[in-house]
């Protein structure tokens, strides 16, 4: 039989970056699970097409195009969220990308992530939009929902980092710097409002096949290495992500705030 603790019935949902990869898994998973989910993205045809599954699965959806580096788009957001839903129970940051290159240029260096080339000199405005899509827009969103949360003395934040948080790369030091913020960023956040009966969690995912890491998994070389450093020896699923959204979003996890729960095979074991 069902378990009432893990439905979402009832609950309004913002997914930001739910136009493709977990973003949009995250969606299709909230609506299964009974919520009336909010969509938002950059790309309007994405976050379209998604509310036509889910509406054509029989679950609500509103899609809102945004751009989450940019706070009066995000407060626009919230806004229109509520005036359409009536309220938001739920608000996951999802929306990310990545940040990639070497601090200074590194003779004779390939690469790994870069394919086996010489990485690519980070520059500053590199630095910043990655920084701005992978975190300022975290802060952006939280701010955003926040009034209305801690009016309502309930709310479930849940923010999608990556393994990443915990672990270094070479060549990709904006990527894990950024989500290693969003990492502390939970963890300050949850005290900062436990007292509004507010839970800020978030996920690091591991590798999952998505557009994001495609390039990487699509080379069978680098695919076969990657691969060697999980221990379960597979790759992920978005869907396994969005379930693990579900119990964050969901009543089950009422006694869980400030943690970041990594889903990626075993690598960080």
């Amino acid at each position: 039989m069902p378990l009432p603790e893990f439905e979402l019935t009832g609950k309004v949902a913002i997914i930001t970056g739910a136009g493709r990869g977990i973003g949009k898994a995250i969606a299709l998973c909230f609506a299964e699970a009974g919520a009336t989910t909010v969509v938002a993205a950059r790309t309007e045809s994405q976050i379209e097409e998604t509310c036509k599954e889910i509406e054509q699965r029989g679950g609500k959806c509103r899609a809102i195009p945004t751009d989450v580096t940019n706070n009066e788009a995000v407060e626009k957001m919230v806004e229109e969220a509520i005036s359409q839903c009536g309220k938001v129970d739920i608000l996951v940051n999802q929306a990310g990308g990545a940040g990639g290159g070497s601090i200074v240029p590194l003779p004779g260096y390939k690469g790994f992530l870069a394919g086996g080339e010489s990485p690519s000199p980070l520059s500053e405005q590199a630095w910043h939009h990655c920084m701005d899509t992978n975190l300022t827009s975290v802060f952006f969103s939280c701010r955003a929902v926040g009034p209305f949360m801690i009016e309502q003395k309930s709310g479930k934040i849940i923010n999608v980092a990556s393994m990443a948080a915990a672990k270094g790369f070479a060549n990709l030091v904006p990527y894990t710097v950024s989500k290693a913020g969003v990492a502390m960023f939970t963890r300050s956040l949850a005290l900062e409002w436990a007292r509004y009966n507010i839970n800020v969690n978030g996920i690091g995912p591991g590798y999952i096949p998505t557009s994001f890491t495609a390039p990487m998994l699509h080379d069978p070389k680098r695919r076969e290495k990657l691969l060697s450093s999980v221990p379960l020896r597979r790759f992920g699923e978005p869907r396994e992500i969005a379930l693990l959204a579900v119990y964050l979003a969901s009543p089950a996890s009422d006694y869980m705030t400030g943690q970041t729960l990594y889903i990626d095979g075993g690598i960080l074991a």
